[in-house]
C-alpha cells in the first residue's frame, strides 16, 4: 500500500493472498485534510537527492546497477514494456504484444509515432540491436541470463519484432521492463553506441557526471501523451543520510530516497515535507558465496541464518518499516508465494548445533558492509554481530567505502550486504539472482534440483503445477541456499509538498518503480 503521512510510527506491511496478481494496485492515502487528487501539469524543476551512484557509472545500459542510473535511464530511454500499478506488463515503446499458443513465439508491434530525440523514428532494427547488445559472448550485462532463452530475433518490416524462444514462457513480456533494456539506435551494422544520449524517452541529457550529477530537460516533442511533466530534472548523489535529509528540509532538493529511519521523525516535523511509504518486493540480504569456504558448508550457512535476530532488525534498524524475511526472495505480494514454509527464527542453540554438524565449536567470518548497500546496513551488520556472539559466531564487521561498493564489494567479497528491489514474477527473480549461470547470482549458488525446476516451471501452463514447482524452489533456497534474507522492507522516500504523483503507483521498485521522472509532476 502507498501512504502519504506527515509522520510515521512504523507501519506494518500489507498482506496479500498467495497466488494473487504480481502486485495489487497501490492505494494512495493523502494527508488528513488534503484535497482531491491534483491533475498533472507541465512545468517546474525537480531536484532529487539519491543515495546511490558511483563514479564508475556509465551510460552503457549493460553496466546499470544502481538507482542513479535506473531513474536516469527510464527518463531518457523507453523500454518495450512497463509495469503498471496493478502489476501487469503493459506496452510502452511497443504498441502491443501477443504470443503463440505455446508461448514460445512472441510478436511485438512498435508504435508508429515513437521518435528518438534526433527526430528519427524508432524501428524494429533499433530494438533488435539494443537487445543483442546484452546477448553477446563478452556481455556482462545483468539481464543476459534472461535473454539466453531467445533463439532468434527478427524484424517483420520496420514496426514488428518477432522473438523465438527455446521453450514457452508466459512471463516473457515482463523482461522488457528491465532497466537494462532501454532502446537505443541501431548504428547501421546491428549494434548500438552504448554511450549515446539519444533516446525515445521524455527527456534529454544536458549534463552527465557519473555518480555525481545528471541534468535532464523535457522534450517538447515527446510522443507519449500525458507523461514527462517537469521542465527540468536534476539528480544528485547525496550519499550521506544526514546531508540528504538536511538538503530536503532546507529546500536544496525536492525529493530524497531512503531517509534515515533513525531520524525520520525530524522530517515529519518539517514544514512542507511529506513522507511516502510504499509496499513492494524490497528485501535486504547478506549473501554468502557458497563456492567459498566456510560458506560452502550448508551447516555453516544455517548456523548464520539462526544466528540473526530478525525481529530485532525490524525494530531497531528498520524502525518498523518492514517484516521478517525467511531466506528466500519471493514476497507475499507475488504470485506463487509459499505460505507453508516454517519461519527461521533467532535460535543460538540451534545455530550451535549446525556449527557442531560442520565440525566447529566457533566460527570467525568477516561481513563487508556499507550504507550504500541499503539504508542502515552498517547498523544491521553490527546488530547481527551482537546477536550471533552467543552462538559462537564471531562476525567481524568491515565497513567498506560507499563509492564503488557495487563494483568492488558486491559479487566480489564472500560475505557482504546487499538489497533487491525484487522482480514482478518468481521466474524473473530466480533467473536473475539464483540461477547457476546468472551474472547477478551473488551467492554463487548452483543447485541441480533448483535449476531443473526453474526450466520446467517457465513454460508450464498448468497453474497448480506451476505453483507447486515455485513453492518447492522457495523451500530449496531457504534451506540450502546462501541467501540470508532477514527482512522485507517498505520503500520510504520523502519530498516537498509540491511534488505530486498519480493516485496509483507501481510498487515493484521504489519511486513508482523508478519511473517517477516520467510519471510525476510539480503542483
Amino acid at each position: 500500500m502507498t501512504n502519504f503521512t506527515k509522520r510515521q510510527n512504523g507501519p506494518s506491511r500489507r498482506s496479500f493472498l498467495a497466488g494473487s496478481a504480481a502486485a495489487v494496485g497501490a492505494g494512495l492515502i493523502l494527508p488528513q485534510g488534503a484535497r482531491a487528487q491534483a491533475q498533472p501539469k507541465k512545468g517546474g524543476t525537480l531536484r532529487v537527492g539519491f543515495t546511490q551512484g558511483s563514479t564508475s557509472d556509465s551510460l552503457d545500459p549493460a553496466t546499470f546497477n544502481n538507482d542513479f542510473m535506473f531513474a536516469s535511464g527510464y527518463a531518457v530511454f523507453n523500454t518495450l514494456t512497463e509495469i503498471a500499478p496493478d502489476g501487469t506488463a503493459q506496452p510502452d515503446l511497443a504498441e502491443s504484444f501477443e504470443a503463440s499458443s505455446d508461448a514460445a513465439t512472441w510478436t511485438f508491434r512498435l508504435r508508429d509515432n515513437a521518435q528518438f530525440s534526433d527526430g528519427k523514428t524508432a524501428t524494429a532494427n533499433d530494438v533488435i540491436a539494443s537487445i543483442r547488445h546484452h546477448m553477446g559472448p563478452e556481455s556482462k550485462s545483468g539481464i543476459k541470463p534472461l535473454l539466453e532463452q531467445i533463439t532468434d530475433i527478427r524484424a517483420d518490416g520496420d514496426k514488428v519484432v518477432i522473438f523465438e524462444l527455446a521453450a514457452g514462457n508466459a512471463d516473457f513480456p515482463f523482461i522488457f521492463n528491465d532497466y537494462h533494456l532501454g532502446i537505443r539506435q541501431d548504428t547501421g551494422d546491428g549494434t548500438i553506441d552504448p554511450n549515446s544520449r539519444i533516446g525515445t524517452g521524455g527527456y534529454v541529457i544536458d549534463v552527465f557526471e557519473p555518480g555525481v550529477r545528471v541534468e535532464l530537460t523535457r522534450r517538447d516533442d515527446y510522443w507519449k501523451e500525458g507523461r514527462a511533466h517537469f521542465d527540468k530534472v536534476v539528480i544528485l548523489k547525496v550519499g550521506d543520510p544526514a546531508a540528504r535529509m538536511n538538503a530536503l528540509m532546507t529546500g536544496e532538493v525536492d525529493l530524497i530516497d531512503r531517509p534515515d529511519l533513525k531520524t525520520i521523525n525530524l522530517l515529519g516535523r518539517a514544514p512542507n515535507v511529506k513522507i511516502h511509504t510504499q509496499d513492494g518486493t524490497l528485501h535486504y540480504i547478506m549473501p554468502m558465496q557458497t563456492n567459498t569456504a566456510p560458506f560452502d558448508d550448508m551447516n555453516v550457512r544455517m548456523a548464520l541464518k539462526y544466528g540473526i535476530n530478525r525481529e530485532d532488525m525490524i525494530e531497531k534498524v528498520l524502525r518498523g518499516y518492514g517484516t521478517v524475511g525467511n531466506d528466500q526472495p519471493i514476497s507475499r505480494s507475488m504470485p506463487y508465494y509459499n505460505d507453508d514454509l516454517e519461519q527461521i527464527t533467532y535460535d543460538p542453540e540451534r545455530a550451535k548445533y549446525h556449527l557442531k554438524q560442520a565440525g566447529l565449536e566457533s566460527l570467525d567470518v568477516t561481513l563487508s558492509t556499507s550504507d550504500a548497500a541499503f539504508n542502515g546496513a552498517v547498523d544491521a551488520s553490527v546488530l547481527f554481530a551482537e546477536n550471533a556472539r552467543p552462538a559462537g559466531l564471531n562476525i567481524e564487521v568491515k565497513r567498506e567505502p560507499d563509492d564503488g561498493y557495487w563494483s568492488n564489494v558486491w559479487l566480489q567479497k564472500p560475505f557482504c550486504c546487499s538489497y533487491w528491489g525484487g522482480r514482478p514474477t518468481p521466474d524473473l527473480m530466480f533467473s536473475t539472482g539464483y540461477a547457476a549461470d546468472a551474472e547477478w547470482n551473488e551467492t554463487k549458488w548452483d543447485n541441480e534440483r533448483f535449476n531443473e525446476l526453474l526450466l520446467q516451471a517457465r513454460p508450464e501452463l498448468d497453474q497448480t503445477r506451476r505453483a507447486e514447482m515455485y513453492g518447492e524452489m522457495q523451500k530449496i533456497v531457504k534451506e540450502q541456499g546462501g541467501a540470508l534474507i532477514p527482512a522485507f522492507g517498505q520503500y520510504v522516500s520523502a519530498m516537498s509538498e509540491s511534488v505530486q504523483m498519480p493516485e496509483e503507483v507501481s510498487e515493484m521498485w521504489d519511486l513508482d518503480s523508478q519511473r517517477f521522472i516520467e510519471r510525476w509532476w510539480m503542483s
